[in-house]
């Protein structure tokens, strides 16, 4: 079968098509022929060796398609099952094995690019606004990188909740769909010499509750200077790089404020908890208060300009790669 393989860490060229044996379901696992693979930052930091995974590697870890085969044991899928899943490296492929027990099934109104678009960043979104801090009604809450795929899950989810947004994008384009997307106000990170000053502007000179941060090292300091004092900085992401090493009395002398640096995994621990929060944003889907953009679809040869194109800003809302380059363009009847 086709499948991109990763030999060596490093840029978006590291990223190689080639002919794989097709992999079999071990006890407890399942074969999926892979309809389509979300494209996330998570797998940039994977090939690039920030999160180190054994040479060779197929990335990509969220997915969605149809089991076509079982291994021994299993009881939570059958074939033909329509599933998704997510933080399991190895969809960016015709086909993938995966532990039976980390598969969701997709209720029949949920397409195979709408799970593979939303699944693992509607769950982050989820346990951001939900448990790392949860959102209140009146909350002023800033979310960098507004028009991003993420940071545009989180606009509307913020709204949902009735919370004010302040976003920053780098474009005006891009403003504007974070505005679309919900966000009372926009700033145009390049335009500004005082990020933090501009936040406190724009909220009657006050510091916020809580800010939701994946850009890292670029928007560390301004993050932390938008806080009010026992405010909340949620860093949930690196897209510009890592943050430096710090000196954690800079929380004391900004007030008393909290940092987290959360991750998916933990919040999905168990399978419970992972059909639950999948639940939960399949029905904000249903009821629009999620709206997933498609942005990108990429063959398998095409996954390194996808990673190009992510990494440049070049892009808003979702990339997907897609194995069947046929279906390329097409929209299932289904998809959002």
């Amino acid at each position: 079968m086709r499948a991109i393989q990763v030999y060596e860490v490093g840029g978006p060229e590291v990223l190689q098509e080639a002919k794989v044996d097709q992999p079999r379901p071990g006890p407890g696992e399942a074969l999926v022929e892979v309809a389509a693979s979300g494209v996330n930052f998570l797998d940039v930091y994977h090939r690039e060796g920030r999160y180190s995974l054994p040479l060779p590697f197929t990335p990509g870890a969220e997915g969605a398609g149809t089991v076509v085969e079982v291994g021994p044991g299993v009881a939570d899928v059958a074939v033909g099952d329509r599933v998704g899943w997510v933080e399991i490296p190895g969809t960016y492929a015709e086909r993938a094995v995966v532990d039976s027990s980390r598969l969701v099934p997709l209720p029949d109104d949920i397409g195979f690019e709408t799970a593979a678009a939303v699944l693992l960043q509607g769950m982050t979104a989820h346990y951001l606004v939900k448990d790392a801090y949860p959102v209140q009604g009146g909350d002023t809450v800033l979310v960098h990188a507004a028009a991003g795929g993420m940071g545009l899950l989180l606009t509307q989810l913020i709204t949902h909740l009735g919370g004010r947004v302040i976003g920053t994008t780098s474009t005006t384009a891009k403003a504007e769909l974070a505005k679309r997307a919900g966000a009372a106000e926009v700033i145009l990170s390049s335009a500004v010499d005082d990020l933090a000053a501009e936040v406190r502007r724009l909220n009657g000179g006050q510091g916020l509750p809580v800010v939701f941060d994946g850009v890292g090292a670029h928007t560390f300091d301004a993050s932390l200077a938008s806080l009010r004092p026992r405010g909340h900085l949620v860093l949930f992401g690196a897209a510009s790089g890592a943050v430096p090493p710090f000196d954690p009395i800079r929380l004391a002398h900004g007030g008393s404020l909290t940092l987290i640096r959360p991750s998916l995994g933990h919040f999905i621990a168990d399978r419970s908890e992972l059909l639950r929060r999948a639940a939960d944003v399949f029905e904000w889907v249903r009821s629009k208060a999620l709206e997933v953009t498609v942005t990108g679809r990429y063959a398998l040869s095409e996954a390194a300009q996808a990673h190009s194109d992510l990494e440049a800003r070049r892009t808003t809302g979702k990339l997907l790669v897609v194995p069947d380059a046929a279906a390329i363009g097409r929209r299932e009847e289904t998809q959002s």
